[in-house]
């Protein structure tokens, strides 16, 4: 008999506490200010009458501000990403602890992004206080409703996705100090994809079938916390035809290492339901395979278009 939401928070709480324990021995204090050049920074026009931002103001590759933008709007969110895992998770004994800890890690991220930006005139603030307001009030809706099992898997590829989405910008940037400080930034993103993890191993020992078929959701249907920013399409586009984050990365760098660490091709404990999902599983995962290919095969010859 599937076990209910409760059960499952109960059954895992120790696995929280023992992983939020390895967590805390892992994690490295940091300071958002130390990655941030502010000898470069200059009064902007309006109160203090400086000077107006200018689209020569940085010499960031286009694709790499379009990232570091969608980088921060997604992390803008946090305070609708703290309410859905307090409500799911609780705020008392270790799951509210690990919240909490999670909440203040993340913050530093929007922090210390948006502050590099400032400072060196990477984006219009103008226009991006304005996206941040926009994409806020818009909010962030679990989609997996208070499916506890559906959430640890979403979280889990999340956390990896946006670490390999935070590296690859920094790169990207061509700007050594973006490059070391969104390498920090995806150092915690990394811990907390372990973090969430882990608790989905525990998870199929305790109901396997269950979390076979969270994961086969999960995996259908993911989207990135900041789908629904303004022009996302677009701009995941353009993210993807530069390589920061593309469907192959999604597929083979994201989705296929975290499944074999919870050895999702090779288990033997799942019974029917567990079983259709794997199937299903496999099929999504072929798809993905196929539309991957396709697509840099479609970039590859872009690219030969444009160096005619």
């Amino acid at each position: 008999m599937p076990l209910d939401q409760t059960a499952l928070l109960i059954e895992l709480e120790p696995v929280v506490a023992t992983n939020l324990d390895r967590h805390l021995a892992l994690a490295k204090e940091w300071f958002p200010h130390e990655y941030v050049p502010w000898s470069q920074g200059r009064d902007f026009d309006g109160l203090l009458g400086g000077v107006a931002w200018q689209s020569n103001d940085s010499d960031l590759p286009e694709v790499a501000r379009t990232a570091l933008i969608v980088n921060l709007l997604t992390e803008d969110n946090l305070p609708s990403y703290h309410h859905e895992i307090a409500t799911l998770f609780g705020r008392d004994g270790a799951w509210g602890t690990w919240v909490h800890r999670w909440t203040a890690e993340e913050g530093r991220h929007g922090i210390a992004i948006r502050d590099y930006l400032t400072v060196t005139r990477g984006v219009d603030p103008v226009v991006l206080e304005r996206a941040r307001m926009d994409h806020m009030q818009s909010g962030y809706t679990n989609a997996h409703g208070d499916g506890v099992l559906h959430s640890l898997a979403y979280v889990a590829f999340q956390e990896l996705a946006t670490r390999i989405s935070h590296r690859n910008t920094g790169k990207a940037t061509g700007d050594p100090i973006a490059e070391q400080l969104l390498a920090r930034v995806a150092a915690d993103e990394n811990l907390h994809m372990v973090f969430y993890r882990n608790l989905l191993t525990a998870a199929f020992d305790i109901a396997p079938d269950q979390a076979m078929r969270a994961v086969q959701d999960v995996t259908t249907g993911f989207q990135m916390p900041g789908a629904n920013i303004e022009g996302f399409g677009r701009k995941a586009l353009s993210i993807a035809l530069a390589g920061i984050y593309d469907l192959r990365q999604h597929r083979d760098e994201v989705l296929a290492p975290v499944m074999r660490q919870w050895n999702i091709w090779d288990r033997t404990d799942v019974g029917a339901d567990g079983e259709q999902a794997r199937e299903a599983l496999a099929a999504h995962m072929a798809e993905l395979e196929t539309q991957a290919a396709r697509f840099e095969e479609k970039r590859e010859a872009r690219k030969q278009r444009l160096q005619r």
